[in-house]
């Protein structure tokens, strides 16, 4: 079949997949929701999920370095790719070789399509439809939180943000907060300086790429005079069926944040 993936390219894809790599985390975590488990041949070292899929696929690279001869002994009938996460330079020499569909996911809509497009490539339109359902009705039911002004880093040393270009934005557009950023775009980086000057009313420390923890939370709360909180990045970056988890975090981050907002004015 022809079809169109999110960079608007045009791609022939078999009717019938024995042989799917994916080269995108969150992708991968959907092929297994939707019941691609058997046909899934390749993946990356950061497709963390499920657990035992990590650990009995082959795996082929990072998302920024795929071992593109150890694709080629699979001989994929289909490549899912990333326009963000892996390297166009990568995706140019395996389309010269097979299918790459790519995604390009900026918002919960086009998480939405993506969830969606997957299922009709794949043979399994119902399941994706079903599940693109059950977040729709998730994000419908999520909560609106006081609008706070939060500064959320993915990056430490140097400090990196994100902008409003970018799918975390759009889910912290949605939880009602204001990105303290939202004027930039990408992934800026950020100085102590653009910091104190942000009037940002909390820091969210993305458990991923770079691993904040709750030591980072104390130093950072501590040098800007700001609350800081350790947030689960994947519920803020990982656009597949663990959307479906989203809201339900999201919904209890919201609260806790305002409390820890609460008590700091109550200490001032």
């Amino acid at each position: 079949m022809l079809v169109s993936d999110q960079l608007q390219r045009v791609v022939a894809i078999p009717d019938h997949l024995k042989k799917i790599v994916s080269l995108v985390p969150s992708q991968t975590e959907l092929l297994c929701t939707l019941g691609l488990e058997d046909q899934i041949a390749g993946i990356t070292k950061f497709c963390i999920h499920p657990d035992h899929v990590f650990r009995s696929k082959t795996r082929v690279g990072g998302t920024k370095n795929a071992d593109i001869e150890k694709i080629k002994t699979i001989a994929p009938d289909l490549i899912i790719a990333n326009k963000e996460e892996n390297e166009p330079s990568d995706i140019e020499k395996l389309e010269k070789h097979f299918p790459v569909w790519v995604s390009d996911v900026r918002n919960l809509d086009g998480a939405i399509e993506m969830i969606k497009t997957v299922g009709h490539i794949t043979g399994k339109s119902i399941e994706a439809e079903a599940l693109s359902s059950d977040i729709t009705k998730g994000f419908t039911h999520l909560r609106k939180s006081v609008p706070l002004k939060v500064i959320y880093l993915i990056w430490n040393n140097p400090y990196m943000t994100i902008g409003s270009d970018t799918f975390i934005h759009d889910i912290i557009s949605r939880c009602g907060w204001i990105n303290a950023f939202g004027k930039s775009r990408r992934y800026p980086m950020i100085t102590d300086e653009d910091i104190y000057q942000s009037e940002a009313d909390i820091i969210l420390l993305s458990s991923e790429p770079f691993p904040f923890n709750e030591k980072h939370a104390a130093l950072l709360t501590e040098k800007f005079r700001i609350p800081a909180l350790v947030v689960d990045g994947e519920f803020f970056s990982w656009y597949g069926s663990r959307l479906t988890g989203a809201p339900g975090y999201l919904n209890e981050l919201t609260l806790q944040a305002e409390r820890v907002i609460e008590e700091k004015s109550a200490k001032t």
